[in-house]
């Protein structure tokens, strides 16, 4: 099983402009659906992905990060987003 702390690394490694483990990217294992839950954090703004096992095995073993590429970049351009839409709301 894949190392919390490990993940986190990984995914700073990827986009270390994201922010440190546990501040503003964090990581946890849900048992029930048998995935890791990314949650980034910037200002007040929150959103979660999941990262199925399979995918987050490949990642760490160095054969494949597509998936989790493609999930933190959207997740930043979801933050970017709602940021602006906020701006333009006020």
């Amino acid at each position: 099983m894949i190392d919390k702390q490990q993940l986190c690394d990984k995914i700073i490694e990827l986009y270390p402009d994201i922010g440190a483990c546990g501040i503003d990217v964090d990581v946890t294992y849900d048992e029930n659906k048998k995935s890791w839950v990314v949650d980034l954090k910037k200002d007040q703004f929150e959103l979660k992905t999941y990262l199925e096992d399979g995918d987050a095995d490949k990642c760490m073993l160095g054969q494949q990060c597509v998936s989790l590429g493609i999930e933190v970049a959207q997740l930043r351009a979801n933050i970017e987003r709602l940021k602006e839409d906020t701006k333009a709301r006020l």
